[in-house]
């Protein structure tokens, strides 16, 4: 693992997405990330309820940022080119929180898997996979 922090996280979100969203990353390790994101009015749908985006986002965030941080030597970046979600619940209000694990972490590809909770209640939101392309530099570029 490279030594990104948890701070070099929450800094490079501001101004994309994740820091629009309000995305906090609490702990980058070589096994596990986890991240957490408010619930208000600018993550839910219409009907009042949070937005399936919103969770997608914190998932893929999270282990997006969990490929970067254990990306091979040499590796330029990487592209997620496949993500799953299977919603089991939601929030209304309150926090929900996200923990990242790496199943496989490949030198062309890494697997990711998340499950995304209401941080006060513990109970299981949405179950997350996601399979990131590792990029290397193109020796004619």
């Amino acid at each position: 693992m490279t030594t990104l922090t948890r701070e070099y996280f929450n800094r490079f979100g501001q101004g994309h997405l994740p820091g629009h969203l309000g995305v906090e990353i609490v702990t980058v390790s070589p096994k596990t990330v986890e991240s957490r994101m408010v619930v208000r009015p600018e993550v839910m749908a219409p009907n009042g309820f949070l937005h399936a985006a919103s969770v997608i986002a914190l998932a893929d965030t999270s282990c997006g940022y969990g490929c970067l941080a254990t990306l091979p030597e040499g590796a330029k970046g990487f592209t997620t080119i496949e993500l799953k979600a299977n919603f089991l619940g939601t929030a209304r209000e309150g926090a929900i929180a996200c923990r990242a694990t790496p199943v496989h972490l490949g030198r062309t590809t890494q697997v990711w898997d998340a499950v995304v909770t209401n941080e006060a209640s513990g109970a299981r939101i949405a179950l997350f996979r996601c399979t990131q392309m590792v990029l290397w530099q193109n020796p004619k570029s």
